[in-house]
């Protein structure tokens, strides 16, 4: 490549081929199964070219719409779907179903340790956010994970009690350094709490999860499930939008806190973006899988210059996120931006720690996408505080990914901050 890469770092990287051929197959496997099951649920639903249509206004009898949002809940195994452009993140997606299903007097009760940065002012953990779930006398607890990461079943068993009317499952690791949940662990949750209590209603915040493994948590008995569209499921071509699937009362509550009670789902214009959204959705099996072959060569890689990452190259895949972890705020930012000299989008740009709506501590990105924050395409991320990593998500092209990773790696080099 045209970049000065030190010969070090692009000997680091000669070694992983062999290294990985057996991670990268495996995950070449479950696209292949997810590229099955997306376009069933397209032949399914008779996707037709008049479905990319779009609608102004209030939207209304917006049949393709509609239609996106049927081949959604076929993907999902689940009664109802509900896709809009107008979900502009996927903490909007989670507080639909937060605020459309409890009310005062309800416990939320999260059961895969401390809640993602942006919900804790949500949930209302930190600050005096007007509107918070706290303020509105809902309650929380949280049942943390074990040392190794893992859910504790017995003291989940034990927290459901009446009053807990939604368990909260965070599916990825969010800015924790622990591993994410995988499908088989999460049925295990479900299955603890539903022996508890049959009512209490099993949510899963789905972000950076969707079709990295063949199942979705709809299968195995989750309520509710969210998720951003320019996460996994954009395929990285929807310009804005999240969605909520799961039983039919259940996304209709979220409908309604999205629009208003009465109107719900029935409305929503689609503003002419219909065909990106199915678009995207199609290309998703094969945009998950570059992302993940590319954070797979980046654990490879950083764990060739002797960085502790999570998951390792060799680990099961169950999000699209590979944690590295660098040790220091000088580490962090000369990571960020080495990695936006990789962008095709604002590769001038110099990284900076600053503010975050949402975020309790100044944060660190990179992310030069052609849609802004993007973590589908390509970005690296974290808060400035122990243990100082940097999360990397996304990836339209694992070359895109090797790239961006290399520069990192060349940046931290230049820094002076690679270890020997």
């Amino acid at each position: 490549m045209d970049y000065l890469i030190d010969a070090g770092i692009l000997a680091a990287a000669g070694k992983l081929e062999k290294k990985i051929s057996g991670a990268i197959q495996q995950l070449e496997e479950i696209s292949a199964y997810n590229h099955i099951k997306v376009l069933q649920a397209f032949q399914a639903e008779r996707v037709s070219e008049y479905h990319f249509g779009g609608t102004t206004g209030y939207g209304l009898g917006d049949e393709g719409r509609d239609t996106l949002d049927r081949v959604y809940a076929r993907l999902f195994k689940s009664e109802k779907a509900l896709v809009r452009s107008q979900i502009v993140s996927g903490t909007h997606a989670i507080a639909l179903c937060l605020y459309g299903n409890l009310r005062s007097g309800d416990e939320l009760l999260g059961v895969s340790g401390a809640p993602y940065d942006t919900l804790e002012e949500l949930i209302g953990l930190r600050g005096q956010t007007p509107g918070s779930l706290r303020e509105l006398g809902i309650a929380y607890r949280q049942i943390d994970l074990d040392r190794s990461g893992m859910p504790q079943l017995d003291k989940i068993a034990a927290a459901v009690g009446m009053k807990t009317k939604v368990v909260a499952i965070q599916r990825s690791r969010g800015y924790a350094w622990r591993s994410s949940l995988d499908i088989a662990r999460i049925q295990e949750i479900i299955k603890v709490v539903k022996e508890v209590n049959p009512d209490t209603i099993c949510f899963v915040d789905n972000c950076y999860g969707e079709l990295v493994e063949r199942l979705e948590p709809t299968e195995v008995g989750a309520d509710l499930v969210a998720g951003s569209l320019i996460k996994n499921l954009g395929g990285g071509i929807a310009p804005a939008g999240g969605y909520v699937a799961g039983k039919a009362e259940l996304v209709e509550r979220a409908a309604n806190r999205l629009t208003a009670p009465g109107i719900g789902s029935a409305v929503g214009a689609s503003l002419g973006i219909n065909r990106l959204l199915f678009q995207g959705l199609y290309l998703a099996p094969g945009m998950v899988r570059e992302a993940l072959a590319g954070a797979v060569f980046a654990a490879g890689l950083f764990e060739e210059l002797g960085f502790e990452v999570s998951p390792a190259s060799d680990e099961q895949r169950t999000d699209l996120i590979q944690a590295i972890k660098l040790g220091s705020e000088a580490a962090m930012v000369a990571f960020c931006r080495g990695m936006q000299q990789g962008s095709p989008v604002d590769s001038h740009v110099v990284p900076e720690p600053s503010g975050m709506p949402g975020y309790g501590d100044q944060v660190i990105m990179a992310g030069g996408t052609f849609i802004e924050g993007a973590t589908s395409e390509l970005s690296a991320d974290g808060p400035i505080r122990e243990p100082y990593a940097v999360y990397m998500q996304g990836g339209l092209s694992r070359q895109y990914v090797r790239i961006g990773a290399l520069l990192a790696a060349q940046s931290l080099f230049a820094a002076g901050l690679l270890r020997e």
